[in-house]
């Protein structure tokens, strides 16, 4: 209970007190998360749709394929990120390891399958239920994607919250790809992993709580313009 009160009262100080290393890691976090997030939705999105709307050989295996890839080991996808980037590897030579483009690259690898997976079920009932009326409008199959991810849009952004808490939270592959570099890829995550080894566990605690409140003003944020835009305020 004491280490709990000791957290919430670092967590106070630090946003109280506008601490300036607290704000840079803070952003970081969310230019990170928010980056991996938009480019997994541009990736999965129309996966989810694509796999609703295509009839295909091998269809049941690559959607089995995806739902699988839910479960991808965060230090694992940062190992084979690491691999790629380092200098030995295929991709060594952009220079890209220990940045945080490094750190959108593991994210974006992590959260991609969800988001596809949770659109393709939420497409998949939508199509199960405009498939007769598109089809006799003669719509094109990037006509019937555009519609069901048109008319499915709140349902997608069940997707790209949830997207957006697995990225917010990762820390083991971030930690592998991007270092935990003081000032250049320290995020909220990989400093809470940090004062928790130094046995700081008040300001890990604080840290958590802001990390916490984050995701939740995200959340929000989010419900609260799509609540809007059905009121037709906007």
């Amino acid at each position: 209970m004491d280490d709990l009160l000791a957290g919430f009262a670092a967590a106070f100080r630090l946003i109280v007190t506008l601490d300036a290393e607290l704000i840079e890691i803070t952003l970081l976090s969310l230019r990170v998360t928010l980056t991996a997030v938009a480019i997994a939705c541009l990736i999965g999105l129309p996966l989810g749709a694509w796999l609703a709307v295509r009839r295909f050989r091998f269809r049941r295996t690559v959607i089995a394929t995806l739902n699988a890839l839910i479960g991808l080991p965060p230090v694992v996808v940062g190992l084979v990120v690491y691999l790629m980037l380092s200098r030995s590897g295929p991709f060594g030579v952009l220079d890209l390891l220990f940045t945080p483009t490094a750190m959108i690259v593991a994210q974006v690898v992590i959260v991609t399958p969800l988001v596809a997976s949770i659109a393709h079920q939420a497409m998949r009932e939508l199509w199960a239920e405009y498939h007769d009326l598109l089809i006799s409008m003669g719509a094109s199959r990037w006509q019937r994607m555009a519609t069901l991810i048109l008319d499915g849009r709140r349902a997608l952004l069940t997707a790209a919250l949830a997207g957006f808490g697995r990225a917010i939270g990762e820390v083991g592959a971030i930690m592998i790809v991007g270092g935990n570099i003081d000032g250049a890829t320290r995020v909220l995550t990989t400093a809470i992993a940090l004062e928790t080894g130094r046995g700081d566990f008040a300001l890990a605690l604080g840290l958590g709580i802001v990390l916490i409140a984050l995701a939740l003003i995200v959340s929000g944020a989010s419900h609260w313009a799509m609540r809007t835009e059905r009121h037709g305020r906007w």
